[in-house]
């Protein structure tokens, strides 16, 4: 029986300082007190230089990747075996509900944690092997908020870039580039404590960014957030895309987000079930949804049968069918049923629809307990 990831999955201590651990150069690395709500203690850089954003195809490479925590005597597998393989330039988004798996495979391949068994590659190096290389060169934006509140939005900002070894001038050049793209430009002086939900999710895809990462992962980034708000995240992103080369490898459980990546995979219960483009993914199930309203559904039905020879019933008041190409199949209804049709609505499988076809049930049929991603959040 496959297992769910679940909350009593918790990371170590070492394993969460690791995901704010960089590589350091001869001189050595320094640790230092950090008074914000996330960890206790950072391994900071001593003098590496910011890093190009070109990236070896392809950006994200993974083979029979596995994660099984110990629980009593019955160990869970958070993760079984997957593989993936994600272009440079690309957008790609995890879809999946909670307790799928998706987190722990993002801290995998951001190295917070070490996989039981199987490879995974980020822009081109190993995350076991060489995972001070593949940290230099990936951006992280964590489910739950790691901002340092009591600090002004630039201030957050300019520590993360002292831990890359920025010096003061492409510092100074990266944080006006990010504000100005995540519209924060004008709220730089100001606290984080000042800051609504949305504008600390945009100042924390700025605190990612400004380190010029080759690979941006971002773990529900709109978790929580309103409509509007989450729409907004989306459309900088697209700008991000837009600016520069850089990957995109988002996780999410909500449907309408997954449709703007290139391509997704949806996973459940640890495994990824099928991996596509979205207009492929929708395609894939193969129906289009006609809803008709007429003058004599009795009689639509038939002929429909009859003439058409698709099965059509009544459901919430309107004669239903479904078809392979909803537009091709219009006309003939107008033609060939000889009944007045006062109304009709063609309507194309949705990611929910495809969810569902591929799991057997919907997205939030299977939501679960969240597993923290990031247990030191809101401690000092």
């Amino acid at each position: 029986m496959r297992r769910k990831e679940t909350a009593s999955s918790p990371p170590s201590a070492r394993s969460a300082r690791a995901a704010c651990t960089i590589a350091s150069r001869d001189t050595g690395a320094r640790s230092v007190a950090l008074s914000d709500n996330t960890l206790d203690t950072l391994t900071v850089l001593g003098e590496v230089a910011p890093v190009s954003n070109t990236v070896r195809e392809p950006a994200i490479e993974v083979a029979g990747l596995t994660k099984t925590y110990k629980s009593g005597d019955h160990p869970v597998e958070a993760v079984r075996g997957i593989d993936l393989r994600v272009e440079a330039g690309q957008t790609y988004g995890f879809l999946g509900p909670n307790g799928a798996g998706k987190s722990t495979t993002i801290e995998m391949l951001c190295t917070i944690r070490n996989p039981t068994s199987g490879t995974a590659r980020v822009a081109g190096f190993d995350v076991v092997r060489q995972r001070d290389q593949v940290r230099r060169r990936i951006g992280l934006v964590f489910q739950q908020q790691t901002l340092d509140l009591q600090l002004t939005a630039e201030q957050n900002l300019r520590f993360h870039a002292d831990l890359y070894g920025l010096g003061r001038a492409d510092a100074e050049r990266r944080i006006d580039e990010v504000l100005e793209m995540v519209a924060l430009a004008d709220r730089r002086s100001d606290t984080v404590t000042k800051f609504s939900g949305g504008m600390k999710r945009r100042l924390e895809i700025a605190r990612g960014l400004v380190h010029a990462p080759q690979v941006l992962f971002l773990d529900e980034p709109t978790i929580g957030l309103d409509p509007q708000t989450r729409a907004a995240i989306w459309d900088y992103l697209h700008d991000l895309r837009q600016r520069t080369e850089i990957t995109v490898f988002v996780t999410t459980h909500y449907m309408d987000e997954a449709e703007h990546c290139d391509r997704i995979a949806i996973m459940d219960n640890g495994e990824i079930v099928v991996e596509d483009t979205p207009e492929a993914l929708k395609s894939s199930i193969g129906t289009d949804r006609i809803a008709l309203r007429t003058d004599d559904d009795e009689l639509a039905i038939a002929r429909i049968r009859e003439r058409l020879g698709v099965e059509a019933g009544v459901h919430e008041g309107q004669v239903t069918i479904a078809v392979a190409d909803g537009a091709s199949v219009v006309p003939r209804l107008f033609t060939e049923l000889d009944v007045g049709i006062r109304s009709v609505t063609v309507t194309r499988p949705s990611l929910d629809d495809v969810f569902m076809t591929y799991t057997g049930r919907t997205i939030r049929d299977s939501e679960g307990p969240q597993a923290p991603t990031f247990p030191f959040a809101g401690r000092r």
